[in-house]
């Protein structure tokens, strides 16, 4: 087997797959168009999200038989057409839904005890307790939107506090003993606090628009450790504005690149071409971002890359 490694990953990846009998090789700077010239050299590849990997690719891809994702997600590859073509798939959603579930919960603590707020504040002088007064978690309905394997474990985390867990999926049957799964009219009911862990497909990007959000009964908190795109940035902010939701955790945003190594789809820079709805999101009090590291530990790397090791020996060995 000859292996392509398109993105940087932990070492043990290619250790052992040289263990194996694989050759690795790896290139991280060519350009796709480059890549496409050699690729039918390659029984194997392994990509984060550098780019897509489509149908034209496959097709020059002539004898591939796997693509191992390091992440969660297959959004970056035409899974259909690749599984048409007989190539094997490998994502490794078991390798950082521990770090996602508890990324999620810092956001959502961080966001009711206004730690980012009191933090900047008293680096500034100012000592405000009345102001940042938080509120308890205890007592709050939880809904959670996509239980797989970000969405189990974010309600593992949740299970030391009194709070009652909703979960809505497409598939029916994923509830247990930390969630009960509702249909979206209960989770509208209900919620409290808003948690997404759903893969990004055509029927989840934008899916948190005008309509979703005012279907809610009571004004909410919303997090997002899952895909940018899932949330219309500019609803949301108009929804921060008007108090309909209470505060968001955003991991993601809507205009990251599709490598998620920058944010901005584009190249241009500076202050003055931030969308409008991205300054409101950086000023707002009530609002905490992170740059796509939900699921970017320490121990994510190195459990990512043996998720991907192992399912390719067990495919092929």
């Amino acid at each position: 087997m000859k292996v392509l490694h398109l993105d940087s990953n932990h070492s043990l990846l290619s250790a052992q797959f040289s263990v194996l009998g694989f050759q690795n090789d790896e290139d991280y700077t060519s350009s796709k168009a480059e890549i496409e010239k050699v690729i039918h050299n390659y029984d194997g590849v392994i990509i984060r999200s550098r780019f897509r990997i489509d149908a034209d690719f496959l097709d020059k891809a002539v004898n591939l038989k796997f693509i191992g994702r390091v992440g969660a997600g297959l959004e970056n590859i035409d899974v259909k057409y690749a599984k048409a073509k007989g190539v094997f798939l490998a994502a490794a959603p078991e390798g950082n839904r521990n770090a996602v579930g508890e990324h999620t919960l810092g956001m959502l603590l961080s966001l009711f005890n206004k730690l980012n707020k009191a933090d900047r504040e008293v680096r500034s002088g100012t000592w405000d307790r009345e102001g940042n007064r938080g509120i308890e978690l205890d007592g709050k309905t939880v809904g959670i939107i996509g239980y797989g394997n970000m969405g189990k474990a974010f309600a593992k985390k949740l299970q030391g506090f009194d709070v009652e867990i909703l979960c809505y999926d497409i598939l029916g049957g994923v509830g247990d003993e930390n969630a009960r799964q509702v249909g979206v009219l209960e989770l509208q009911q209900k919620t409290d606090v808003l948690s997404l862990h759903v893969p990004q497909t055509k029927q989840t990007i934008g899916m948190i628009d005008t309509n979703f959000i005012e279907s809610f009964q009571k004004p909410f908190w919303i997090l997002n450790t899952a895909r940018g795109k899932c949330i219309d940035t500019a609803t949301l902010v108009e929804a921060l504005r008007s108090g309909k939701i209470l505060g968001a955790g955003l991991d993601v945003l809507e205009y990251e690149k599709t490598s998620f190594e920058n944010m901005f789809a584009s190249d241009t820079k500076g202050e003055n071409n931030l969308p409008e709805a991205f300054q409101y999101l950086t000023e707002a009090k009530n609002v905490l971002l992170s740059p796509h590291v939900a699921g970017w530990t320490v121990e994510s790397k190195q459990k990512l890359a043996q998720t991907i090791v192992d399912k390719i020996k067990a495919k092929f060995c």
